[in-house]
């Protein structure tokens, strides 16, 4: 097994209305729901447009075992927008915890995968999207909080 795709995190659903969703998803039982930290916290950022990105809007939900995440997508662009441009709501990506973001993503480069996307903060944790949905069907993701000895 991968040791980078060995510690579910959290699925990601892009969606055309966070709060209608969120809504949808109380009614049912699923919550409570917070906003996602500003995005505008990685200094560090490669992605397709700047602009697409920081108009992201998240929300997560943390159960027992797995975080659920909202995403509604700006009208920018973004790989967020694509998705739901081109396949309607549903799953982005699955995300999975590493204890370092940037051994993680050397690693996955190693193994043949190429970045999609990627963030760090100014203490190097952060994110970094795979592309990887043509192969396997959906994004894949490997985010790190905190480096190991801190």
């Amino acid at each position: 097994m991968s040791p980078l795709f060995n510690k579910l995190h959290h699925l990601c659903i892009v969606v055309h209305d966070i709060d209608k969703t969120q809504a949808q998803y109380e009614a049912i039982g699923i919550g409570p729901w917070a906003d996602y930290p500003p995005l505008t916290e990685y200094q560090d950022l490669q992605v397709p447009d700047a602009a697409g990105f920081l108009a992201l809007k998240y929300r997560v939900c943390t159960l027992p075992n797995i975080q659920l995440q909202l995403c509604q997508p700006g009208p920018q662009p973004s790989p967020q927008r694509l998705h739901l441009d081109t396949k309607g709501e549903g799953v982005f990506h699955i995300g999975f915890e590493v204890p370092d973001a940037d051994a993680a993503e050397s690693t996955a480069g190693a193994q043949g995968l190429q970045v999609l996307m990627r963030g760090r903060r100014a203490n190097r944790t952060g994110f970094t999207y795979y592309d990887s949905a043509p192969a396997v069907g959906v994004t894949l993701l490997t985010r790190a909080t905190n480096l190991p000895g801190r």
